[in-house]
C-alpha cells in the first residue's frame, strides 16, 4: 500500500515538474538573433605571364600588398623592341606610298608629260615633210624607191611615238589607279597591325596584379623562364572577404537575402566588423564535423556565405569566427549598399 502511495506520489511530482517546464519555456521568448561559426574565405589567384620567355625583373615580395594594374615581374622582351622599331620602320614607309598615291602626280610631271607629247607632235610634222620630198624625188627618179620608203618608216615610227607620249600625258593627269591606292592601302594597315601586335606582346611580357591583394607565394625568379602554364605568383585578394558558415534549415525564412550581421574573431576580441549575408547555397548538406552547432551533427544545413564590409586587412584564411545575424530583419531595398 504505501509502495502505491509512493508511486503515485512520484508521478504526481513529475507532472508537475513537466507543466512548469513547459509554463516556464511558453513564457521565454525566442532568441533575437542567431549566431553562426565558420571560418574566414578568400579567394586566391595564380598569375602567370601571357606569354613565354625569361624572365628580367620580379618587383615584389611575399606579404606585400599590391593594389590592381600594379607591375609585377616583367620578361626580357628586347628582341620584341628591336622587331617593333623594324615594322614601325616599315609602316613609315608604306604610309609615304600611300601618300604619293593619294597625291596623284605632280604638276611637274604633267608638264615634262605634256613637253614629250609637243616634242612627238613636231617630231611627226618633220617626218611627214621628209616623206613628201623624198616621194618626190622619187617620182622624178633622182633617189631609189628604197630611201622613200625608209621615209615612211620613219613617218611610222614618229607617229606611234607621239600616241605613247599622248597617252603618257593622260595618265600623267588621271593619276593612280584606284586598284593601286586600295593596295597600298592594305598593306599599309598589315604594317600597323604588325606594329599593334608587337606592342601586344611586349605588354604581355609585363605581369601585373588583376585586383587589390597580398603576395602569398613567390614561385618563380629572375632567370627562370616563364610561361602561361607556370605561375609566378599566388595572390589572395582582400575583396571579398566572406565567412564561410552553414545555416540550418529552421532558420531559413528568419533570414533574408542581404541580411545585416556582425563577425567576431579570437584574434581581436571585443571587436566586430560589420557584414551581410551575401549567398545561401541553393542544396542542403550535412553538417561538417569541424562545424560547431547546437543541433544534432546529422542536421541538414545550408552554405552561407557572409561577406564582411571592413577589416579586410585583419582577417586570415582559415581564421575561425563568429557571426551574428539579427532575425527576422525586413529585406534590403532593391539596389541598396549592403555596407551602409
Amino acid at each position: 500500500m504505501k509502495t502505491r502511495i509512493i508511486l503515485i506520489a512520484a508521478v504526481v511530482v513529475a507532472v508537475g515538474a513537466g507543466a512548469g517546464v513547459w509554463v516556464y519555456r511558453s513564457r521565454t521568448p525566442p532568441p533575437a538573433d542567431l549566431t553562426l561559426h565558420g571560418n574566414v574565405d578568400i579567394r586566391q589567384a595564380e598569375l602567370a605571364f601571357n606569354a613565354s620567355g625569361r624572365i628580367a625583373d620580379i618587383e615584389v615580395q611575399e606579404g606585400d600588398r599590391v593594389k590592381a594594374g600594379q607591375l609585377l615581374a616583367t620578361l626580357d622582351t628586347e628582341r620584341l623592341r628591336l622587331a617593333r622599331r623594324q615594322a614601325e620602320a616599315q609602316a613609315a614607309a608604306q604610309r609615304q606610298v600611300v601618300a604619293r598615291y593619294e597625291a596623284g602626280s605632280r604638276p611637274e610631271e604633267i608638264r615634262q608629260a605634256r613637253a614629250q607629247r609637243d616634242l612627238a607632235r613636231v617630231g611627226v610634222a618633220d617626218a611627214e615633210a621628209y616623206y613628201r620630198r623624198q616621194v618626190d624625188l622619187v617620182a622624178r627618179h633622182f633617189i631609189s624607191q628604197q630611201q622613200a620608203d625608209s621615209a615612211r618608216f620613219a613617218l611610222d615610227k614618229a607617229r606611234d611615238q607621239l600616241k605613247a607620249a599622248e597617252e603618257s600625258l593622260r595618265l600623267a593627269e588621271l593619276g593612280p589607279r584606284k586598284e593601286d591606292v586600295a593596295a597600298a592601302r592594305a598593306t599599309l594597315a598589315a604594317n600597323e597591325a604588325a606594329v599593334a601586335g608587337i606592342e601586344r606582346d611586349l605588354q604581355e611580357g609585363e605581369l601585373r596584379a588583376p585586383s587589390d591583394g597580398v603576395i602569398e607565394n613567390r614561385i618563380l625568379e629572375p632567370g627562370d623562364m616563364a610561361s602561361p602554364q607556370k605561375p609566378v605568383f599566388t595572390l589572395a585578394l582582400t575583396d571579398p572577404v566572406w565567412i564561410r558558415a552553414w545555416l540550418a534549415e529552421p532558420q531559413l525564412g528568419r533570414v533574408p537575402m542581404g541580411a545585416r550581421a556582425w563577425v567576431q574573431t579570437d584574434s581581436h576580441p571585443g571587436k566586430r566588423y560589420r557584414a551581410w549575408v551575401g549567398y545561401v547555397s541553393p542544396g542542403a548538406e550535412f553538417t561538417p564535423k569541424t562545424v560547431e552547432t547546437t543541433e544534432i551533427r546529422s542536421s541538414l544545413v545550408y552554405q552561407t556565405r557572409v561577406f564582411v564590409c571592413e577589416g579586410q586587412a585583419e582577417l586570415r584564411q582559415g581564421m575561425p569566427a563568429t557571426v551574428t545575424i539579427p532575425l527576422d530583419q525586413a529585406p534590403p531595398a532593391r539596389g541598396a549598399d549592403p555596407c551602409r
